[in-house]
């Protein structure tokens, strides 16, 4: 990949951003998660050449967006509609395997936020099982990126949430989001300190 991919937030268009089939653009991101959890993602990937797609079984590719405000001092969360509880924005790839794209995406649909940055290479990674109304039970190989908000952000919200919150990025525990949420939050609390400010 490209340096800029190793050094620049990137905004909605950016040529890194576009969206691909290639399932080896998904395989590249996760090149830092040399673990066990990694190697998951990678079989996944390997193993089934429609990973990108919510029909892929017993388990498929998804985006989402740690948002933090201007100041990096908190996250926006969104009480998900389907599945009632509160989450950072991400959803389906449906198909592409630019991950990035798909988290700066569905974080601007299920915010409202325009002009929001993402920093393209991940910064975790989670294995869960959902059990939406109406669907089988699946897991979601969530692929989560961080998200920078401008100072004046004003979240709008759409139909996939009944709210939206700014909550501290060290207080997920305390608003009781699961054990990953709260890690994902700690992991992009420590990653603002040393990536480029806006």
């Amino acid at each position: 990949m490209s340096g800029a991919r190793e050094k620049d937030w990137l905004e909605a268009g950016h040529p890194l951003l576009a969206p691909t089939k290639d399932l080896g653009v998904a395989r590249e991101m996760l090149t830092g998660f040399d673990d066990d959890l990694g190697d998951r993602y990678r079989t996944l990937i390997d193993d089934h050449p429609d990973a990108a797609e919510r029909t892929c079984w017993p388990g498929h590719l998804t985006g989402s967006a740690l948002v933090v405000d201007g100041a990096g001092t908190n996250t926006l969360l969104m009480l998900h509609a389907k599945l009632g509880r509160w989450l950072q924005p991400g959803g389906h790839a449906d198909g592409d395997a630019n991950l990035a794209a798909v988290a700066l995406q569905e974080a601007t649909e299920e915010t409202g936020i325009e002009n929001l940055l993402i920093w393209p290479q991940p910064l975790h990674l989670d294995i869960h099982q959902v059990d939406p109304p109406g669907e089988d039970p699946h897991l979601h190989y969530d692929v989560r990126f961080l998200v920078q908000a401008p100072a004046d952000a004003q979240p709008q919200g759409n139909h996939e949430s009944r709210g939206l919150r700014w909550v501290p990025l060290r207080g997920l525990g305390d608003f009781g989001c699961d054990s990953g949420l709260v890690q994902l939050g700690e992991i992009g609390s420590e990653a603002l300190k040393t990536l480029p400010r806006l």
